[in-house]
């Protein structure tokens, strides 16, 4: 997943600096992203295990981004390009989701992703382009969407303990 996350980050970001007249500094947050995660799928690919090697559901991802950079190379439409990783980026969270929801179990750490929603908080402040700003939003949206789910788990999950000594 890491992997095909590189790829579209990059995507991303070289459409947002294509796009019209600006720097890696107008699009921080999406800058930042690109730097961990290629470090992160540069660390899996040399000490991941079995459990991180691409299942079906990442190799339909990355088929989706190569789809989409066909089009954009065809195209040369920076926007849409955009969009679209956007898109599949938003869908690439539908694994942690699913995991923890059919779990019942929270198996993600608070501090990283109260990190990882600050930052697009921040970057509103720096960012230029309405590229910028769709990835800043949507990396908000997923991040406080993915923290409220892990909120509501571990209530329930306390809940659920309260109620067993009740």
């Amino acid at each position: 997943m890491w992997v095909f996350f590189s790829t579209a980050v990059g995507i991303s970001l070289f459409s947002h600096l294509s796009y019209g007249d600006y720097t890696i500094s107008d699009n921080i947050l999406n800058f930042a992203d690109f730097i961990l995660v290629v470090a992160v799928s540069i660390a899996i690919l040399i000490w991941g295990d079995q459990s991180t090697r691409f299942n079906k559901f990442d190799l339909f991802c990355l088929a989706a981004v190569g789809m989409i950079v066909l089009f954009w190379a065809v195209s040369q439409n920076h926007v849409i390009t955009n969009i679209a990783v956007q898109s599949i980026m938003v869908i690439s969270y539908i694994p942690v989701i699913k995991r923890m929801v059919s779990m019942k179990q929270n198996t993600e750490a608070f501090s990283v992703w109260i990190a990882l929603m600050l930052a697009p908080i921040l970057s509103l402040f720096v960012i230029k382009g309405l590229l910028a700003y769709l990835y800043t939003v949507r990396a908000l949206i997923c991040t406080a969407t993915l923290l409220i789910l892990m909120l509501r788990i571990e209530y329930l999950n306390k809940l659920k303990v309260k109620n067993q000594f009740q």
